[in-house]
């Protein structure tokens, strides 16, 4: 009886332990920094502004149309008035807070190749990968893309 006892603290401990060594230990800031789109066609950049996050693209694969050679611009834009401004340096998500183990909620990203705007959550998966997830209403309902880290 007493050998079992023994086990059972022993292995109680261990798992204890393995749990908090699988667990990472995030930071707020630790989004901070430029992040390659799943496409690979865009770099945006996370930034903190009055302790929300941000994130503006800053590279562009593309960055002019093939055929005029003009920077493309924001023409797919539900708002007719915001059709003719710049792709690059566009700010895609917005609002975004912090709530804890990589989690970051409350805002919105934008779609350039759509126009559209939807709720959105982002959650760091490793210090080198960030899952992004759109939806409508619920989050159920959306589309999941992962960012990698990168520099400029």
């Amino acid at each position: 009886m007493k050998k079992m006892k023994l086990r059972f603290i022993f292995w109680g401990t261990l798992f204890l332990f393995a749990g908090n060594l699988l667990a990472q230990d995030y930071k707020a800031d630790d989004i901070l920094g430029i992040w390659l789109n799943e496409e690979k066609d865009a770099k945006i950049e996370m930034y903190k502004q009055n302790n929300k996050y941000y994130g503006k693209i800053v590279w562009l694969n593309e960055p002019n149309e093939p055929a005029t050679g003009l920077p493309k611009l924001d023409d797919e834009n539900e708002e007719e008035t915001l059709r003719s401004r710049p792709v690059m340096g566009l700010v895609l998500a917005e609002g975004f807070v912090y709530e804890g183990e990589g989690l970051y909620e409350d805002g919105e990203i934008y779609d350039p190749k759509n126009g559209s705007t939807y709720s959105c959550y982002m959650k760091i998966e490793s210090l080198t990968q960030l899952k992004v997830r759109g939806y409508i209403g619920f989050s159920i309902i959306g589309r999941t893309t992962y960012w990698t880290r990168t520099t400029k």
